[in-house]
């Protein structure tokens, strides 16, 4: 009995000491971490995740991989990641289109809500509804008073169908109770430059960018799209000052397989929020279009909420569907 009864006694002693050697075993990141990028290599979201994945990287002492995965507008990346294992070593990149496509397209195999976990924002930026000067309208409410008298009189041009500008000028049509004219691009870039040309009217579009030809009158700006005027542009109203309640913002963030551990989304939560009050990363997210806002996983996935019902309404509304 008494080899039996010290061997107890040895197992015991070397209880308090397990949960730590667990910990240890089992701390996150043990190795790299997939960082998928729902878009291609070079733009805005591209640039946004490859700065948190090496501040992450620097922190938490293991590579955050990036993937670009773009396609099928951004469902392609983000079905990839809710069939990946909710570990944490797989997460994603969510672009504004996130909560559109819900509603854009009808055979989606998952549900975003659902099967994503919010981890963090990066981003809310502002669009700006700008127009050619040859447009009489100065503000927002001349635009709206022309255009009631004048159903069809205007037309604005897209980024194309479902997204972000899409729906931000759509918002404004359903609230403002106008009829303007849809004419969809392949990329804001096209519509950008034909409402320079004069060949569309006007056009609600990022603010990046266009701040030199708004300084030099090539182009008038009307308003912008968020709930509080553009630190970009600041002299510049917001369209909820004159359609109340109106609010639309291209909304960046981080997300992870639904069922991650909550642990792991906290941790990361808190380093990406980190790395956003950082004063360097601050500067080269500025260089990107600024609006960088920070949120607790709770608070992103009611945004997203939020978001995703506004944006359901416009897409039932309009009648936007794409194929898949």
């Amino acid at each position: 009995m008494f080899p039996n009864r010290r061997r107890f006694l040895q197992m015991a002693a070397a209880l308090p000491a397990m949960p730590s050697l667990a910990l240890a075993q089992d701390k996150y990141p043990s190795r790299p971490v997939r960082f998928i990028v729902a878009v291609a290599p070079g733009g805005p979201n591209d640039i946004y995740a490859r700065l948190l994945g090496q501040w992450l990287g620097e922190k938490l002492g293991q590579n955050f991989i990036i993937e670009n995965r773009p396609g099928a507008g951004t469902n392609l990346a983000t079905e990839m990641v809710v069939r990946s294992p909710p570990d944490g070593y797989t997460i994603v990149t969510v672009a504004p289109s996130a909560s559109v496509n819900a509603s854009l397209y009808p055979n989606l195999k998952f549900n975003f809500l659902r099967d994503i976990a919010p981890v963090a924002s990066f981003a809310r930026q502002a669009q700006v509804l700008v127009v050619h000067p040859s447009v009489k309208p100065n503000t927002v409410a001349e635009l709206i008073a022309d255009a009631k008298a004048n159903p069809g009189k205007y037309n604005y041009g897209s980024a194309g169908i479902g997204t972000g500008p899409h729906m931000a000028a759509e918002l404004f049509k359903m609230m403002a109770g106008v009829d303007i004219v849809h004419v969809p691009y392949r990329g804001a870039a096209l519509a950008t430059q034909d409402t320079l040309s004069g060949q569309v009217h006007m056009t609600l579009t990022a603010v990046s960018g266009l701040g030199d030809f708004i300084q030099t009158g090539k182009l008038k700006a009307l308003g912008v799209s968020t709930a509080s005027r553009s630190e970009l542009l600041p002299d510049v109203a917001t369209i909820g000052e004159t359609v109340p309640g109106y609010e639309s913002s291209a909304l960046f963030g981080v997300g992870a397989p639904s069922g991650t551990p909550k642990e792991i989304i906290n941790l990361l939560n808190r380093e990406i929020n980190a790395a956003l009050r950082d004063p360097g990363i601050r500067k080269k997210m500025d260089d990107l279009g600024g609006g960088i806002f920070i949120s607790t996983p709770e608070e992103y996935g009611k945004i997203l909420a939020e978001d995703t019902e506004k944006y359901g309404r416009v897409v039932k509304a309009t009648g936007a569907k794409v194929s898949e």
